[in-house]
């Protein structure tokens, strides 16, 4: 069981830091390209497609990611009116919801992936499958955070500052 937890530990560590490499390369590209357009009065033919591939990986992974941490809208007001009971149930509720999204994400998300993967991105012709293949690792994603939080597994790996305090001083 250690070793599977391990795993899945990395796995998150590696779809994160793909997230981020996503991210900094779409700031490296756009900087590249506003540098050469002002300056050289050249544009790579390549670098508008490519912001937009990687603008879709780091949203559709960010979405995962904001499940994991916890960090898509709710009410907390309601906490204060319904008791700790009802408040676990609609949580369970909240967590079956994200799962089935994850489930859509992964079907919906291959059959676009299959069907995509016949035509070419214009510029770079990669095929446009590329595009799509992240909606079933978000799903992924989705469904492995959305069931651990559903059996009552934090999967928050970043935390408020006070709660670390907290932690390191008890």
């Amino acid at each position: 069981m250690h070793i599977v937890k391990r795993l899945l530990a990395a796995a998150d560590r590696t779809l994160e830091g793909f997230a981020v490499l996503c991210l900094l390369a779409m700031i490296l590209i756009v900087t590249m390209q506003v540098f050469t357009r002002k300056l050289l009065n050249f544009v790579f033919f390549w670098s508008e497609e490519i912001t937009l591939l990687l603008l879709a990986w780091f949203s559709y992974m960010g979405i995962a990611i904001g499940f994991r941490e916890k960090l898509h809208m709710n009410m907390d007001m309601i906490e204060s009116f319904v008791s700790r009971r009802v408040i676990r149930v609609m949580d369970r509720i909240i967590d079956a919801c994200t799962f089935a999204f994850g489930l859509y994400l992964i079907i919906s998300g291959w059959d676009f992936t299959v069907l995509m993967n016949e035509s070419t991105l214009p510029a770079t012709k990669l095929p446009n499958s590329i595009l799509y293949v992240v909606m079933p690792i978000t799903g992924v994603m989705t469904c492995a955070y959305s069931a651990l939080q559903f059996f009552g597994k934090d999967t928050r790996r970043y935390t408020d500052v006070e709660e670390e305090i907290k932690q390191h001083d008890a």
